[in-house]
């Protein structure tokens, strides 16, 4: 059983709350995204799951471990990549796996076989003697990930593990996260790039100020909020938004060579911008009507008071 039970998680520090009062559950085998702006309490709740920071109330289970009560038990399942984590840059690629391999006490033609089947995967294995300090900042994230896969989790945390990476490696760890959730193992993903957790997940809970604003499936999320819908369309001339202030936009937003307007009714603005367009004389070269996104979801919720 590899599932995950929160239930009135907290931590302060001092007079500030960083995390309050959050539950939740992830499901054995889930894709689970912890999805918020910076500051929102992602890397503190994950410390606190993982057994580094201890919660100044409220339980957290692993499996059948309480992570405060059994922690020894409970870190057995883990596999943990922390967002600042980073390789021994003196080390070569292939001794970094080796002595994690070790220190969960892999046997060592075991951790041999799981280190250099882990570098093929990752595609580092030709460079798996060379020492790490020469590694762009994209394989240098790509071995920290396989670090945390070394003693093959049941349970994995990644903390924004693509951030500010190169596109090529987003694109493998992306892949190889989807690979080890595929194969079972429950993945606990903290991230605020949305269409990362959009791609990825299959349930998000978005924080904000250290509470849980919302939980459920990403498609469902973007159904929450209805007045989402938008009109976008895009003009043979450029358009100031301020020209297109119309009675049923509640807000304009440029895309692009495009202009998006957030209203609930576009049945009723789309005849608004034909005839700003016929009156003006400015060709509408596309206009189309979008259901709510995920980044939408996210501002409401984050940015915009939502209670």
């Amino acid at each position: 059983m590899n599932d995950i039970r929160v239930k009135d998680l907290t931590k302060k520090f001092n007079d500030f709350t960083a995390v309050d009062h959050i539950s939740f559950t992830v499901e054995s085998g889930e894709l689970f995204g912890l999805l918020g702006p910076n500051g929102a309490g992602k890397t503190t709740t994950i410390r606190m799951l993982t057994g580094i920071l201890r919660p100044t109330e409220g339980t957290a289970y692993l499996g059948k471990y309480n992570i405060q009560k059994n922690p020894i038990e409970a870190k057995q399942l883990l596999g943990i990549v922390p967002e600042m984590a980073n390789a021994y840059i003196d080390l070569s690629a292939l001794k970094n796996l080796l002595l994690i391999g070790e220190l969960y006490g892999i046997d060592k033609k075991e951790r041999m076989e799981k280190a250099e089947s882990l570098l093929k995967l990752f595609e580092l294995y030709e460079k798996r003697h060379k020492k790490v300090k020469t590694f762009s900042k994209g394989m240098r994230q790509r071995i920290v990930v396989a670090m945390g896969l070394m003693n093959n989790p049941q349970i994995l945390f990644l903390d924004e593990p693509g951030s500010g990476l190169d596109v090529e490696s987003v694109r493998l760890i992306r892949e190889l996260i989807r690979k080890y959730n595929a194969g079972g193992t429950t993945i606990v993903l903290t991230t605020h790039n949305i269409e990362e957790a959009n791609q990825l997940c299959d349930r998000v809970a978005i924080m904000n100020h250290g509470k849980i604003v919302a939980i459920n499936r990403p498609e469902k999320l973007k159904h929450t909020i209805q007045s989402t819908a938008s009109v976008e369309v895009a003009f043979n001339r450029r358009v100031e938004t301020k020209q297109l202030i119309l009675d049923e936009v509640r807000e304009i937003n440029k895309v692009g060579d495009k202009l998006r307007l957030y209203t609930e009714k576009p049945e009723e603005v789309i005849p608004m911008l034909v005839n700003y367009s016929q009156s003006t004389g400015n060709k509408i070269l596309s206009l189309n009507t979008l259901a709510p996104n995920l980044e939408d979801v996210f501002l409401i919720l984050t940015q915009k008071g939502w209670k």
